[in-house]
């Protein structure tokens, strides 16, 4: 067994296997030379100094798992049961692809100085002595690890700017209606945001704006979406999607025999929600591994569905989502949005299929459990927020 990806997703392949039984060589292949480490606390924590390191507490060598660190995959030839690597070939008779996304970066900003990503430990450790210097920051898209950056860098006492081409934040994850109400937690949290604003140009000291503003910056943090980290495949002739994301059945297998794919790097179809899912969360890296683990055993699985989840703190607030909310016909607001804590839930013919729940895990956690069931709801008992979620179940 070969497992390319030593983040979440690889390491929870490489220990479901075990889990589930399998004694065969397992090796992990992550071309970053750090022990494996967990990605969230990187834009909190770690960025601020209150913790050294996220690394995993697995004992890979207890578990008998090779751990091959700084070891780059650089393509796969199916036909040869092959991974090419920094290191040399690496034979499978098993493969799993996990190597996650890779930060989108801002156009024509690689060789500016002061501009960082935040995805890997070592960006972290490198804007660490931005935040201790209190520099003034600007921060590139209003998405959710934008706001997280933003949110540590007013902790540390940097002068924030966030600047965002759309007209909202969250403006690619959220509806209008929804994400209008967060743009208050900005001005609430002394960080200037503005919307409707393009970088034309990174420069020394300055960011400048396509309207000929410029902001004083001693940072530029880019935080402007993610893709699949997918580019190594380029030739092996394994599927991929329209984001270059690699295609997998509902039991994560790919196109090319004994070749599963997992995590930020793959799409699934979903019977839930009718559509393909491609799911950048840290819950999909945790849940898939143990599908693909299954599969690969021989063992009965069910078909891999599961109703996404994340959740992202920011502004002294507490977010979390779970479902999917595309294709739903109905929004039901429980609470005001103006007040710290309050619920949006989304419904398709009358089912609840997707709920954001800021301030109240409660909601989170019931609501959760209401979309895999599938269970009707009673509309105007679900606008009561002082009614249990679970307690507005139709009939």
């Amino acid at each position: 067994m070969v497992v390319v990806g030593a983040g979440m997703a690889g390491v929870q392949t490489a220990v479901a296997l075990r889990e589930q039984g399998f004694t065969g060589p397992v090796s992990l292949i992550g071309a970053e030379p750090h022990q494996p480490y967990d990605r969230p606390p990187l834009s909190k924590a770690i960025l601020l100094g209150t913790a050294d390191g996220s690394a995993f507490d697995v004992d890979f060598a207890s578990l008998g798992i090779d751990l091959r660190l700084g070891c780059e995959a650089l393509g796969v030839r199916p036909a040869d049961r092959e991974v090419d690597t920094t290191a040399g070939p690496v034979p499978y008779d098993v493969l799993v692809l996990a190597t996650g996304a890779e930060p989108v970066r801002l156009p024509g900003t690689d060789q500016a100085p002061g501009v960082h990503l935040l995805r890997t430990l070592d960006d972290a450790e490198r804007l660490r002595p931005v935040l201790a210097a209190q520099h003034d920051v600007v921060v590139v898209g209003a998405g959710w690890i934008g706001a997280e950056f933003a949110t540590a860098a007013r902790e540390a006492g940097c002068a924030v700017t966030v600047v965002e081409a759309a007209d909202r934040p969250l403006a690619g994850a959220l509806p209008a209606e929804v994400a209008a109400p967060m743009t208050a937690w900005y001005a609430d949290a002394g960080v200037t945001l503005r919307t409707g604003a393009r970088v034309a140009a990174v420069e020394p000291g300055a960011v400048v704006l396509d309207d000929g503003a410029r902001l004083p910056s001693g940072a530029v943090v880019v935080g402007i979406g993610a893709h699949p980290a997918t580019g190594w495949l380029a030739g092996s002739g394994i599927a991929l999607g329209p984001h270059g994301e690699v295609l997998a059945d509902d039991r994560l297998r790919t196109s090319a025999e004994d070749v599963y794919a997992v995590g930020d790097c793959t799409s699934f179809p979903s019977a839930r929600y009718a559509e393909r899912l491609l799911v950048h969360h840290w819950d999909n890296a945790l849940q898939g591994p143990r599908t693909v683990a299954a599969d690969i055993l021989g063992e009965e699985a069910a078909p891999y569905d599961p109703v996404p989840y994340f959740w992202s703190e920011q502004f002294g607030r507490f977010v979390q989502y779970a479902g999917h909310h595309a294709a739903a016909d109905r929004t039901v607001w429980r609470g005001d949005p103006a007040d710290p804590a309050w619920t949006v839930c989304w419904l398709r013919e009358g089912r609840l299929v997707a709920l954001l729940a800021v301030g109240r895990p409660r909601d989170l956690a019931q609501g959760r459990r209401l979309i895999e069931a599938g269970r009707l709801m009673d509309a105007d008992a679900l606008r009561d927020p002082a009614l249990p979620l679970k307690q507005a179940v139709a009939g």
